[in-house]
């Protein structure tokens, strides 16, 4: 990857990526990624089953901006904006936002960003592969604030124009009304605040939504929390609908509680126009459960399996999702209850049958076994890419 030199006053130079994979991203990489990327990529170490992607770097954002030769007009723009002031804080927004969209990148960082898509195409068996435009801000999660949330994803985008034309609005998106006055609030200045963008596969799921190892209302660590819906989990996170809520406990893998709502409509891609579109769910599956219960236990047992890992949310392009949860199950002795006198309910459980992931095809998510019989890696090549 191309790489920028910085150095501070008396230090020698060192070299920082434009571009990086999520594979190469760790919890040390947040002033670089960004939260959300680094999050990802500690997920994958962890062998957690996550589509794959790469990021545009805080370096690359700057390179744009430097190159785009806007920063004193933004500035000029937001000195002394008042975050009471709504109609300027708008006005302010709008004018900034236009004008990141309309600079063009340089040649060197969307050749960049294309041959990186192009590599994400090839690695996952299918041309001009859908993609998550993701942001991924480095002051997502702080002890003092939470910047999480005030920038924008672009879900279902094909195609290079497409995916250079949306990693500039996510990069604009760093300058929304609501996260300019948030910033002026609490009183971070706007030009120490960077952005990286996350460029991951999409998964065409039939479930999504998000996943927390605690209880997100009592802080009760004894349970797995789930929120789902159907389609993606932009329904979800955004509010639009009440979802599926579940409490599982992470010692038995019981259900605990289950509340089904009724569910109006989801986010789900037009095969037409091939774009993420909200669409109406059908009357008859409105108040049916999105999650049977054995995908709502493979789930549970996922945190179990990294444990290194820390609560965090699992979107429409992650393992929440009914295209990966086919896995091979098998009961394993160890399992079993030790002693002779194990009750009724101590065997059965100790029969329960143990989700083992087994390697899936890339490109529809398909498990090996429903995919033509033959284990297949990310790297895999043959399969054409139509969802099962």
């Amino acid at each position: 990857m191309t790489t920028v030199l910085a150095a501070k006053p008396g230090e020698a130079a060192t070299k920082i990526p434009l571009l990086s994979w999520f594979e190469e991203c760790t919890k040390d990489s947040i002033s670089l990624v960004g939260g959300k990327c680094a999050s990802l990529g500690e997920l994958i170490s962890s062998g957690a089953r996550v589509p794959p992607g790469f990021a545009l770097t805080t370096a690359g954002f700057a390179e744009f901006m430097r190159a785009a030769g806007i920063q004193s007009e933004i500035a000029g723009l937001l000195q002394g904006l008042d975050h009471d002031n709504l109609d300027r804080l708008e006005k302010s927004s709008a004018a900034i936002r236009d004008m990141i969209e309309s600079r063009p990148m340089s040649i060197e960082l969307e050749d960049l960003i294309g041959e990186a898509y192009r590599k994400l195409s090839v690695r996952c068996c299918q041309a001009s592969v859908p993609v998550a435009i993701r942001s991924s801000a480095t002051a997502e999660d702080l002890p003092g604030a939470s910047f999480a949330g005030q920038q924008d994803t672009y879900l279902w985008i094909r195609g290079f124009d497409d995916v250079i034309h949306h990693v500039r609005r996510c990069i604009s998106s760093l300058y929304t009304a609501r996260a300019i006055a948030y910033r002026s609030k609490m009183g971070f200045p706007h030009d120490q605040v960077a952005i990286s963008v996350g460029v991951q596969k999409m998964a065409n799921a039939y479930a999504a939504g998000v996943m927390f190892t605690l209880h997100p209302a009592t802080g009760d660590r004894s349970v797995i929390v789930i929120d789902a819906n159907f389609g993606f989990g932009e329904s979800v996170v955004s509010g639009e609908v009440t979802p599926d809520h579940f409490v599982v406990n992470k010692v038995t893998l019981d259900i605990l509680e289950r509340t089904i709502s009724t569910k109006l409509m989801c986010y789900t891609v037009d095969p037409r126009v091939q774009k993420s579109v909200a669409t109406e769910v059908p009357f008859e599956r409105q108040s049916i459960q999105c999650l049977i219960d054995d995908e709502i236990t493979e789930l549970a047992w996922m945190p179990r399996k990294s444990r290194s890992t820390m609560a965090g949310r699992w979107t429409s392009s992650g393992p929440l999702t009914r295209r990966c949860r086919r896995a091979a199950t098998s009961t394993s002795s160890r399992h079993a209850p030790r002693r002779s006198g194990a009750t009724v309910s101590q065997r059965r459980r100790s029969r329960r049958p143990l989700p083992r992931w087994i390697t899936s095809c890339p490109a529809c998510w398909r498990a090996s076994v429903s995919c033509e019989g033959r284990r297949r890696c990310w790297y895999a090549t043959g399969c054409n890419g139509t969802p099962s």
